[in-house]
């Protein structure tokens, strides 16, 4: 078989076999299309499918076909990270500022602390500390992989049980919004390259320039230009933040974190989220099981995986509890936000990618944080949805 025709077998397993678990098996309430999808990746990655049928794993996942879906991967992935990007809501953070800083912070804060600790642990080991990292960077970076919370698919679970736009909903979207900008933030940090402080000041300051003329001009164009001018923008960012030695999916948040939602119609906004999830994220999440190892050991993986959704899980519950008890919310309210806030799924997952392709974290690392956050993204439904059922009148409350 030529390269396209092997590709195209890929593409079918990809596109086919989670589909098919999800739909045959009715997993949408502990596990939506888009877990399943990441599941399979693992399942179709190395450490499982290459070491079960080593032949065939070769024949289909060879380097050319490889190549090619990395290329996929890519643009999928900062095209969804840049959908995030748009979607981050501050301006309704600044006009409930204490309570979104409070909530935000203790949120973000003891989990972030909790997976520090975690990350102290691990580097008692050997085997997860990447070839290039500090050792501050590996602590800070695995610790806030515990932190982030995954906004497109906290959006995602919150319109199927019907609160995104209730005004709770829209209370979890400004703190996860919020945490969101801390958490690109000290990516950047981590990633901070001395060798190369040059070009990435450079790039900064050339964001800031040329995103003050690109806010300009879109402010002036209409509806159908702007979604071809913001296109544009986002492939001019990837590559000057790669370039700069920053890593491209921060440039493609940066290029739309300056972006106003209201530019775009919100049902096409929300529309074509759902179209990069089903047409072109499949890719990214086989591409992302592919770069799964157990190369310390598949217990020992798991045994790391299970301590930091413990880290990850206890530590949001216990900082947005404490910030139900200054904010005085109502009993069981911290609960439900805290649940909903740890889901982690695919920001972490694309975090935890930009940590592994620095060499900041090694491939078992980057196992144990992809089991984890498949962990915490399964365990979202099964817990919120029987709360909400008790809690209805909470729906309401917008602060």
């Amino acid at each position: 078989m030529n390269t396209t025709e092997i590709f195209l077998i890929a593409m079918l397993i990809i596109l086919s076999v989670p589909y098919l678990v999800w739909r045959l098996f009715r997993t949408d309430h502990f596990a939506p299309l888009v877990v399943v999808q990441i599941i399979a990746g693992i399942l179709l990655g190395p450490g499982v499918l290459g070491a079960a049928f080593p032949e065939y794993y070769q024949f289909v996942f060879n380097p050319a076909v490889i190549q090619s879906l990395s290329g996929i991967a890519w643009w999928a992935v900062m095209l969804f990270v840049w959908i995030a990007g748009i979607e981050l809501d501050l301006k309704a953070a600044w006009q409930h500022r204490r309570e979104s800083g409070i909530t935000a912070g203790l949120a973000l804060g003891m989990p972030l602390l909790f997976g520090c600790g975690a990350a102290l642990v691990m580097l008692a080991g050997s085997g997860w500390i990447g070839p290039k990292a500090l050792d501050w960077q590996f602590v800070l970076g695995v610790g806030m992989a515990c932190a982030v919370t995954a906004l497109p698919i906290l959006i995602l679970l919150m319109e199927k049980m019907d609160i995104l736009r209730q005004p709770l909903g829209q209370r979890i979207l400004r703190y996860a919004s919020v945490d969101d900008v801390a958490i690109w933030g000290v990516l950047a940090l981590i990633l901070m390259d001395w060798s190369r402080v040059g070009k990435q000041l450079a790039f900064v300051l050339a964001f800031i320039v040329v995103g003050a003329l690109f806010r300009r001009l879109m402010a002036r164009l209409n509806a159908s230009d702007r979604w071809f001018v913001s296109l544009i923008w986002l492939a001019l960012c990837g590559f000057g933040a790669d370039w700069s030695g920053l890593h491209y999916m921060v440039g493609a948040f940066l290029a739309g974190a300056i972006m106003d939602a209201d530019w775009f119609d919100q049902k096409q906004l929300d529309s074509l989220r759902h179209h990069v999830l089903l047409v072109i994220m499949p890719v990214f999440f086989l591409s992302t099981g592919l770069r799964t190892n157990w190369g310390v050991g598949g217990s020992m993986v798991f045994l790391a995986a299970a301590g930091l959704l413990v880290a990850s899980v206890a530590g949001k519950l216990i900082g947005v509890h404490m910030a139900g008890r200054i904010l005085r919310w109502q009993p069981g309210e911290a609960s439900l936000i805290g649940w909903l806030l740890q889901t982690k799924a695919l920001i972490m997952i694309i975090f935890a990618n930009i940590l592994l392709d620095k060499q900041i974290i090694t491939q078992e690392s980057f196992t144990a944080l992809l089991l984890m956050a498949v962990g915490s993204t399964m365990l979202t439904t099964p817990v919120v949805k029987p709360k909400l059922a008790r809690m209805a009148a909470l729906l309401g409350r917008s602060s």
